[in-house]
C-alpha cells in the first residue's frame, strides 16, 4: 500500500455528494512551494491535490471552506488525460481516509475564522483515582526499572 500525505490549503469550498448510496466529501488542496531557478529568480510551484472523502461523518464538510489549511493522509491515485487540443496532462488525486483542520488563512472578505469559533473539549481527568502530587511518598531517585 502507498500512503500519501499532503499539507495545504483548500482552493475552494468542500463539496458533498451521495454517490450509489454512500457520501462522499470533495474538495482541493494545494501546496505552494518557492524556489530559485537557475538565473536566480524566485518561483513558485503549486501542486494541486484532488481529494475524495468516503465517509459517514459529513460533520466535518461545513467547515472545509476555501483557505482552510488541512492535513489530509490517504492512498494516491494519478490519473491521466487528453486534452482537447491533444496534450497529455495528468492529475493528482487522493482517497482520503483521515483530514485534520490546522487552521485558516484567515483572508476573506468578511473577516471570519471558520476554525475560531471551535472549542475543543477539556481534557478527561480521573482525580478520584489519581493522587495528588502532595500524597506521593515514595523517594523521587528510586527508579522502577
Amino acid at each position: 500500500m502507498i500512503k500519501l500525505t499532503a499539507i495545504g490549503n483548500l482552493g475552494r469550498d468542500a463539496v458533498m455528494n451521495t454517490v450509489n448510496g454512500k457520501n462522499v466529501i470533495n474538495f482541493t488542496v494545494a501546496h505552494t512551494e518557492k524556489y530559485k531557478d537557475a538565473q536566480g529568480n524566485q518561483k513558485d510551484k503549486t501542486i494541486w491535490v484532488d481529494c475524495a472523502y468516503w465517509t459517514d461523518r459529513t460533520g466535518i464538510a461545513p467547515y472545509l471552506k476555501k483557505g482552510t489549511q488541512v492535513y489530509v493522509e490517504g492512498q494516491p491515485d494519478v490519473r491521466t488525460y487528453t486534452t482537447k487540443d491533444g496534450a497529455n496532462g495528468a492529475t493528482l488525486s487522493l482517497r482520503v481516509v483521515s483530514v485534520q483542520l490546522l487552521g485558516s488563512r484567515n483572508n476573506d472578505q468578511s473577516g471570519s475564522n471558520t476554525t475560531s469559533n471551535y472549542q475543543p473539549a477539556p481534557p478527561m481527568s480521573n482525580s478520584a483515582s489519581t493522587p495528588a502530587a502532595s500524597d506521593i511518598t515514595e523517594p523521587f531517585d528510586d527508579l522502577p526499572f
